[in-house]
């Protein structure tokens, strides 16, 4: 799957996200706002 992404320029949407708004995110995808990854960013964790 990779490899027919990759020749067919197949990307996907990623939002990057701090610790601190997990719960706004949560909200977004429950209400089904969201269209794309939402990833936490590790470094906001501590």
């Amino acid at each position: 799957m990779p490899d027919f992404c990759g020749e067919h320029g197949i990307t996907s949407e990623v939002e990057v996200i701090a610790m601190c708004d997990i719960n706004t995110a949560c909200g977004r995808t429950l209400k089904g706002d969201d269209n794309y990854r939402i990833v936490v960013e590790a470094a906001t964790l501590a």
